[in-house]
């Protein structure tokens, strides 16, 4: 609210938002926050401690309902660890929700899905600051996972047997440094081209918009390059 200027403070935002009905604040590791002051508005007499208390009656009987009071012998998640999460069964699950979540915009002469038994057969390049790096294919919020379960684009094609080469054309997202002629050495010699682009976390996240909708630094550039 301050930064749209409906508010001047953090004193008046505080009785704003709980007059409102707010009852809890985003403010993790900040050292001052908004309901700081609530003590001063309820001191100031902008809110009243019966207000308070129903704001925070939701919060601890949520809380309540989670277990988060319970002992942790109550708790039936507390014995879970990644064995469990990582299992073949939940691995599975997660592969196929992946599967089921692609969106295809365009498949000119069906060219997917690659079918595995035509790959040895076949050469193919995997390009991109996204085709490798395991880093860049996680979003905001993501878990940190087991490094041997992430698999890259170029990770699973080889997987599969292919005849596969690779190269980044630019390291980051960003794609500020691009080498164009390793590029169409690396394509020009391929049957199939896959071309692995974006922007992940280290271009937009929360708090870090971007001014418009265009591919970061070079990639149009490589992707057109890879076309050609």
């Amino acid at each position: 609210m301050l930064g749209h200027h409906y508010t001047h403070s953090f004193l008046e935002t505080a009785v704003a938002s709980v007059n409102a009905g707010c009852n809890l604040e985003l403010s993790y590791g900040l050292r001052n926050n908004v309901f700081m002051h609530i003590p001063q508005a309820l001191a100031m007499g902008n809110i009243t401690l019966q207000m308070l208390r129903d704001r925070v009656r939701p919060l601890f009987y949520t809380r309540m309902r989670l277990g988060e009071f319970d002992p942790p012998a109550m708790n039936p998640y507390s014995s879970l660890d990644l064995s469990v999460v990582q299992s073949p069964e939940h691995r599975n699950l997660s592969l196929e929700a992946a599967v089921k979540s692609f969106v295809l915009l365009k498949n000119v002469r069906g060219t997917l899905p690659l079918r595995a038994q035509d790959l040895s057969s076949q050469h193919l390049a995997v390009v991109g600051p996204f085709a490798d790096n395991p880093r860049v294919l996680f979003g905001d919020y993501a878990p940190v996972p087991e490094s041997q379960y992430i698999y890259t684009p170029r990770r699973g094609l080889e997987m599969l047997g292919g005849n596969v080469s690779f190269t980044a054309g630019c390291r980051e997202p960003r794609c500020q440094q691009y080498s164009r002629a390793e590029l169409v050495r690396v394509v020009g010699a391929a049957d199939v081209v896959l071309v692995c682009l974006g922007t992940g976390v280290d271009v937009e996240t929360e708090a870090k918009d971007r001014s418009d909708l265009s591919l970061p630094g070079h990639q149009l550039e490589l992707l057109q390059d890879a076309v050609q």
